[in-house]
């Protein structure tokens, strides 16, 4: 970005070119995902479960910076795909404990390949990746 004094140029924002790289890398998720029958946001969740199966709704909305309003349905719907399970906690009757399915648990091995596929889109050095990761992790912190 060149410095400048006019900031009210959509060139000299940072939100924008944001908002696009995370529009266009979605994107690019669709194609490999569509032969799993999941959306973009189901597998994040399922990212989430297999780092650590049997967690609270909560816990799922904290790592993914999601409301449960959006991740409600979002999770209805794949106990209806029988990716994984919901139940009451035993300890918290307030709290939704999600477990993944067999099935959720076999698409983890399958979907192995998607990251490595994805990667290839970009034209970025590992160099590279480890960089923009880490600036964008560190822009996450600091706004939340």
């Amino acid at each position: 970005m060149e410095p400048t004094n006019d900031y009210q140029k959509l060139e000299n924002q940072i939100c924008f070119p944001l908002y696009a790289a995370s529009r266009l890398v979605t994107k690019c998720y669709q194609p490999l995902l569509k032969d799993f029958g999941i959306t973009y946001p189901q597998y994040l969740v399922l990212l989430v479960l297999w780092e650590k199966d049997e967690v609270s709704l909560s816990y799922i909305s904290e790592r993914l910076l999601l409301q449960s309003n959006t991740l409600t349905p979002l999770v209805k719907r794949m106990e209806e795909m029988e990716l994984l399970s919901r139940k009451r906690s035993d300890t918290d009757e307030r709290s939704i404990i999600i477990s993944l399915s067999d099935k959720g648990k076999q698409m983890k091995t399958e979907a192995q390949q998607v990251p490595v596929a994805l990667a290839s889109n970009f034209q970025f050095s590992v160099e590279e990746m480890i960089t923009l990761k880490g600036l964008l992790d560190k822009l996450i912190r600091n706004v939340e």
